[in-house]
């Protein structure tokens, strides 16, 4: 009697209704008929539905992408190739750092969103070998003082990081929050992480070596974040709380396992490469590391530790679950590795083998359930490329026509300086940061000396030497002009390195927009991608990687709302003595206070002029990249010479915030003379850019002058640092103590509220 083969929904051909369920568009379905030669089956089209995403292939972002700096003097490792960006630090040393997205699944379950945003990227950096030093995170959501979602939302993420990060034993450096009505239902949480390597110790994200055995270690998968990939591709709706389960769930006592079990193995030569199971999961790693290795693997997901019975194949594949990576291991050297992994008690399960060729078998109980050449999978292999429209906004021109002498000067000056301490956007951000550890490891140098950028020393590295860290972006800029606002981005990551004594190196991106088939919004991505590399070129600081996050859009009935364009920049810089590092901290009492940099009559985009006036519509602030440049060179050359003891860079809140800033870390004041060919609103509360306010000792004042008279940079002096008493043309503006109070408690204050 003839039996006939039942054929299992996973294994059965999937038609193009299927595909469009997943994502997939028409001509998407057909591409993957032509590589595979056939109609595809349920299995192998979810796994082109995660691997050709946005989140994934960048499809709609590589183009412009490959434009950017990718080569430099310190760049170790290609950028986009590995895990994360490698720079050279000198003496036998590297550092790897990258900044990624976690944005909707914050969205939609802030905690978890947030925690394993910052699992994530610590392990992009000890994949490579590398010992996580520092973490930061730029975060945005909307108006905390009237919206108790943004509340919730910032609640939860900085819950988030701060549970995720303690645990595992990575100190905060340094980051940024901050708050608009268009990061309403989209807030940005945006994670770096930075770390150090020996350059012979180095671990790549590749496999090769027929025969050789394919390792999965760290965590049991479970069903969480399946899809994930998919779900961060697409706008935010009424029903995104549906999709709650693609967000992941982290571990980070297990995370810190496996840290530990990796850098051992990395000192070992027992392994071929590893990879963080990251967006799309198992189907990710033993794709890309396939495609980079020219090799393929054969993959048995029975074998696969999980944590629920009757996991489907595809399940297995496109589980997001934390804390595990994919390790190709040297044939022979198998007991080796897993004895490390045994000693830390983590999971350490032989799933498959490299096979010679190009093709990814997977199989489920002896059965194959999917086969995929490995390059059609990735990103620059055979993932779509797409050119989209752009067009200018009406709005563009608009801001444009803006001019300061529209706005009429306050009649009270003193009440808006004071007002704008309490903008959540200038205010202090204590009652973040106090939820982050920032000096376990007791290496970081900024907190009783604070800088503009965050600087670690390098312990295992001997000697003095750090690394200044940042991350930098006002989206309102951008906005309003989407290639000066991204060149400012870069230039105050890099003037914040610069006033704490650092040399910039290099970049990593955390690029957010609306929906990529919007015309308006691939206009401002395609503005960013050229000034980002215009500054970049400038700089001499090559972008070493990041990712794109598309779609930080809600659809409701009223229209679609995007986010602010905001390509968040993630900066490394190195000083080779940490005894040279610059605070922005008031000295003394009778210190000479001079501006360095370009004044204008300028206020547009400014906090002041939306806070104040509530004017939206203006262009970028005054900027000139070339002129920043000079400062930031002779503002190196000033620290390097020993003759300031104090810079900070003039940015959100103008001048006025700037000084507010330096006066409060030793409770002492300022007098100073404003420019009386300026409008004392915009000479106090613009902020045009390329400006850096230093203090020195008077004994010193010869020595400065003389280096900047051969600078081409214009000086002014201030006036000078006072025991206390704040006062601007000899009017005073209170005390110290009065601004410090208002700029403390207006978050704690808006937070307060349910």
């Amino acid at each position: 009697m003839s039996t006939t083969k039942t054929i299992q929904p996973d294994t059965a051909p999937a038609s193009l209704e299927t595909a469009k369920k997943l994502g997939l568009r028409e001509e998407e379905y057909g591409k993957i008929q032509e590589y595979l030669g056939r109609v595809p089956n349920f299995t192998e089209l979810s796994i082109y539905s995660a691997m050709w995403s946005e989140h994934c292939s960048y499809k709609n972002s590589i183009r412009l992408l490959k434009t950017l700096p990718r080569t430099g003097p310190k760049l170790l490792a290609e950028a986009g190739q590995e895990n994360a960006g490698l720079v050279d630090i000198g003496d036998g040393w590297a550092c790897a750092f990258k900044i990624e997205s976690h944005n909707h699944p914050s969205a939609i379950e802030p905690f978890q969103g947030a925690a394993t945003g910052v699992g994530g990227i610590n392990r992009d950096i000890f994949t490579m070998g590398a010992r996580p030093i520092a973490q930061l995170n730029s975060l945005r959501f909307g108006d905390i003082t009237t919206d108790a979602r943004a509340r919730w939302h910032m609640r939860g993420v900085v819950k988030g990081i701060g549970s995720y990060g303690n645990a595992f034993g990575v100190p905060v450096l340094g980051g940024e929050v901050c708050f608009d009505p268009c990061y309403s239902t989209n807030p940005l949480v945006n994670a770096m992480s930075v770390g150090i390597v020996r350059t012979d110790k180095v671990i790549s994200a590749t496999s090769h070596g027929t025969g050789n055995p394919v390792f999965i270690v760290g965590s049991a998968t479970g069903k969480d974040g399946i899809h994930g990939a998919s779900f961060a591709s697409k706008d935010m709706t009424d029903t995104s709380m549906d999709d709650l389960p693609a967000v992941q769930v982290g571990d980070p006592f297990m995370e810190k396992l496996l840290l530990e079990a990796s850098l051992e193995l990395a000192q070992t030569d027992a392994i071929i490469g590893m990879q963080d199971m990251g967006a799309a999961g198992i189907t990710c790693s033993t794709s890309e590391m396939s495609a980079k290795g020219e090799s393929g693997m054969d993959i048995h997901l029975d074998r696969v530790p999980t944590r629920q019975e009757g996991m489907r194949a595809w399940e297995i594949l496109l589980s997001e679950s934390q804390e595990r990576m994919l390790v190709v291991v040297k044939k022979g050297r198998e007991q080796e590795v897993q004895r490390i992994f045994e000693k830390w008690d983590l999971h350490c399960v032989d799933i498959g083998t490299v096979t010679n060729g190009n093709t990814l078998r997977y199989y489920m109980h002896g059965e194959l359930v999917a086969e995929v050449p490995a390059d059609s999978l990735v990103l620059g292999g055979g993932a779509p490329v797409y050119v989209r429209e752009e067009r200018e906004p009406a709005s563009f021109k608009e801001n444009q026509g803006f001019r300061t002498d529209q706005v009429p000067e306050p009649d009270d000056l003193n009440a808006v300086a004071y007002d704008l301490l309490a903008s959540p956007n200038i205010a202090s951000k204590r009652w973040v940061s106090e939820q982050y550890d920032t000096m376990v490891r007791t290496l970081n140098m900024s907190t009783n000396a604070p800088s503009d950028a965050g600087l670690v020393l390098l312990k295992e590295a001997g000697g003095n030497k750090a690394l200044a860290v940042t991350v930098d972006c006002n989206g309102r800029y951008v906005h309003a002009d989407p290639y000066i606002g991204a060149m400012i981005a870069v230039s105050e990551a890099a003037r914040n390195i610069a006033c704490s004594g650092g040399d910039p190196c290099g970049v990593t991106n955390c690029l957010n927009f609306g929906n990529p088939y919007d015309p308006e919004v691939y206009w401002q991505f395609a503005n960013v991608i050229k000034g980002m590399g215009e500054a970049c070129r400038e700089f001499k600081t090559p972008v070493t990687g990041g990712n794109v996050s598309f779609y930080n859009q809600t659809v409701t009935d009223k229209g679609d709302l995007a986010v602010f364009p905001t390509p968040t920049i993630g900066m490394v810089g190195t000083l080779d003595d940490i005894n040279k590092r610059m605070t922005l901290a008031f000295a003394e009492k009778g210190n000479l206070i001079y501006l360095i940099g370009t004044v204008t009559d300028d206020i547009a985009c400014s906090e002041y002029l939306v806070r104040h006036h509530n004017v939206r519509r203006s262009p970028a602030p005054y900027f000139n990249l070339q002129d920043e440049h000079r400062v930031h060179v002779v503002v190196r050359a000033l620290i390097k010479r020993g003759l300031i003891s104090a810079a900070h860079d003039v940015s959100d809140g103008g001048l006025w915030t700037t000084l507010v800033e330096m006066a409060m870390p030793r409770s002492l004041g300022f007098d100073i003379v404003t420019d009386s060919e300026i409008r004392t609103d915009a000479f106090l509360f613009g902020e045009g850019q390329g400006r850096v306010v230093v203090a020195l000792h008077p004994d010193s004042e010869t020595g400065f002058l003389d280096l900047m008279a051969t600078s081409r940079v214009p000086v002014m002096l201030l006036g000078h640092v006072t025991k206390g008493k704040l006062v601007v043309d000899d009017e005073s503006f209170g005390f110290i103590d009065d601004a410090q109070d208002v700029y403390e408690e207006a978050i704690p204050s808006a937070m307060a509220e349910q």
